[in-house]
């Protein structure tokens, strides 16, 4: 995919965006529903549920793709690794998110244990080179040292 800038879109990124609009048959909940089905009327009816609302991997890397062909890697990597994580307990990702908060884990190597265990179980090695990003960053800061 050749590179953009947010000053030069490409062509196609008009009968992209917004996919709902624009594609409405490619969004599909985590449950299989479409797009259409997600109507106040059939939450009301009990026709849908809360659960029926949740993104799948798939969208969100669909997502990426428009967000880079705008000219935006940073959030086609933020959605990127959202699908990766699309899967993963509530659990862990809370887990993940307390560890990177400064403070809240002592050493690199704790860090770095919870990147290759994401890596491992979940195959999210995008999360996880973020994981080892932010152990050597916090190192190289000392923030390990500074906050307890």
């Amino acid at each position: 995919m050749p590179a953009t800038t947010r000053t030069t879109q490409p062509d196609n990124l008009e009968t992209l965006y917004p996919v709902g609009e624009k594609q409405p048959e490619r969004v599909r909940t985590r449950s299989g529903r479409a797009l259409k089905d997600l109507t106040l009327d059939n939450l009301l009816a009990d026709d849908v549920t809360a659960a029926d609302f949740g993104i799948t991997a798939e969208g969100l890397r669909l997502q990426a793709s428009v967000a880079e062909q705008a000219g935006r890697p940073n959030l086609a990597q933020n959605l990127r690794r959202g699908a990766e994580m699309v899967d993963m307990p509530d659990e862990v990702i809370l887990e993940i998110y307390e560890q990177l908060r400064p403070g809240r884990t002592h050493s690199a190597a704790e860090l770095q244990a919870t990147a290759e265990r994401v890596r491992r179980e979940y195959g999210a090695e995008q999360t996880a080179r973020l994981i080892e990003e932010a152990a050597a960053v916090y190192e190289r800061r000392g923030i390990f040292e500074r906050r307890i």
